[in-house]
């Protein structure tokens, strides 16, 4: 039986989001971008470990620093240890990072509390930068409460099934043009073991809101569940979400990656790469390491819709932005770090050094219109549109639901209780419980959350 509790105002509970993220500051010293300050002609930049990322940093002193004067010193981390280091420097507006990388799931919430500086302004003075290119799915995931815009994106993704072509020929096997859950979990049978050391399928296992609960939650949407229903009744114990959760856990167990519990995106990759799964669900992104110049992989991956069992589509919709703080001592040097990094000419300049397949795509109309990209991507870039476009944020799943959020639930709560519940299906992917024993202790996390929202 749960405690009564009173209902706190929202600005409070924003506040307790993110002082649960502030812990580790507030405990002791912390230390930012090694010690190198922003200011004068450097600006600091904290972002994810992906590998458009590291590209970027590669060709930035080279070609933005060459042209600007502006130096840029980058911090890059991990998704799950990036994402409390900016919560930390942003929620404290500390100002050590003039430019993050921040999400559609950060970025409204982090508007709402003040702490980034609006980029309308910037955007109607630079005209060279084109704005209504970037895609409007993109556009209005980053565009806050009162209207205006609070990031741009490097680059955009949402969600497909990748499968190792010739391991389906040598077995007979034909991947459905629209394949459901049911189909993915019977091929991933067939191809386990088709080759020596290779499993079924990756599916990522890694605690953390923005890993396993990511594909997961997209899961969970077409099988008919939701982390709660439009009156903010948590619903994690709903058959429907246990079917679901218990399907991902028994594939993943049965045909999935060793080590499952400790593979996210990147481990996925890496297998995906070194041939060590057949079938992959993750990011569109992940198309362009794979079918890169160096890739073993090359022409070997062929691409399929997020499989569906209830809903007509099920893939995210997602953006690594950049955001600028507020308290950012290099304002307008940071937008030209951040127009620049998100611009045609970037995705040009990416296309001639590194190659087309490496452009940090999903973003912008051109993009798909560009005929070296095209010719170069041509085994994804399509589908990659089509399932960015299809995405449905508002109606996810097959009902109303009170939050916006396709793999996430778009209030600053969610990343400490979709953290938490990581950790309770993680362990349930490693064998140490039950999915029964993880969904209880997971449903009532999330009736703490509806409490506080019951009766808005």
């Amino acid at each position: 039986m749960r405690t009564p509790s009173r209902r706190r105002p929202r600005a409070l509970l924003a506040a307790a989001a993110a002082g649960t993220l502030l812990a580790p500051l507030l405990s002791g010293c912390w230390a930012g971008a090694g010690g190198a300050g922003s200011g004068g002609d450097a600006i600091n930049v904290l972002m994810v470990n992906n590998p458009q990322m590291v590209e970027l940093q590669k060709l930035t002193a080279a070609h933005f620093t060459k042209e600007t004067g502006i130096k840029v010193n980058f911090t890059v981390l991990p998704e799950n240890d990036v994402r409390d280091k900016i919560s930390q420097d942003f929620a404290n507006q500390a100002g050590q990072y003039d430019v993050a990388t921040l999400s559609n799931y950060e970025i409204p919430i982090y508007a709402r509390n003040g702490w980034l500086h609006e980029m309308d302004s910037y955007v109607a003075k630079d005209s060279a930068y084109d704005e209504q290119d970037i895609l409007k799915p993109m556009r209005q995931s980053l565009t806050a409460d009162d209207g205006k815009l609070y990031g741009q994106p490097f680059y955009g993704e949402s969600s497909f099934l990748m499968y190792r072509k010739d391991v389906f020929a040598e077995k007979g096997l034909t991947m459905p043009a629209h394949p459901t859950w049911e189909q993915v979990a019977e091929l991933a049978a067939e191809v386990d073991g088709a080759k020596r050391g290779m499993r079924g399928i990756c599916l990522r296992g890694l605690p953390g809101w923005g890993e396993v609960m990511a594909p997961l939650t997209t899961v969970v949407n077409t099988f008919g569940g939701t982390w709660f229903d439009k009156d903010w009744k948590a619903r994690l114990n709903s058959p429907e979400f246990e079917k679901a959760t218990k399907f991902y856990v028994d594939l993943v167990r049965g045909h999935g990656e060793s080590g499952a519990a400790q593979a996210g995106f990147a481990e996925c990759l890496n297998n995906t790469t070194q041939g060590k799964v057949a079938m992959w669900y993750d990011a569109t992104s992940a198309a362009g390491s794979l079918e890169s110049a160096d890739s073993p992989v090359k022409g070997k991956i062929g691409y399929a819709p997020a499989p569906v069992e209830k809903t007509k589509s099920s893939g995210w919709l997602y953006t690594w932005a950049w955001g600028i703080q507020d308290a950012s001592r290099n304002p307008d040097k940071a937008w030209k770090f951040v127009s620049w990094a998100s611009s045609k000419r970037y995705e040009q300049l990416v296309g001639e050094k590194v190659g087309w397949s490496d452009v940090p795509a999903g973003k912008r109309a051109s993009t798909y219109t560009n005929a070296d990209y095209v010719k170069e991507a041509a085994a994804f870039q399509e589908m990659t549109r089509d399932a960015i476009e299809g995405a449905r944020p508002t109606a996810p799943g097959v009902q109303p639901r009170p939050a916006p959020g396709i793999q996430f639930v778009g209030i600053p709560e969610f990343t400490d209780l979709g953290t938490k519940v990581s950790q309770e299906i993680s362990a349930a992917i490693a064998g140490r419980q039950s999915v029964e024993s993880a969904l209880k202790k997971s449903q009532q996390l999330a009736e703490q959350i509806s409490e506080e929202y019951e009766g808005r």
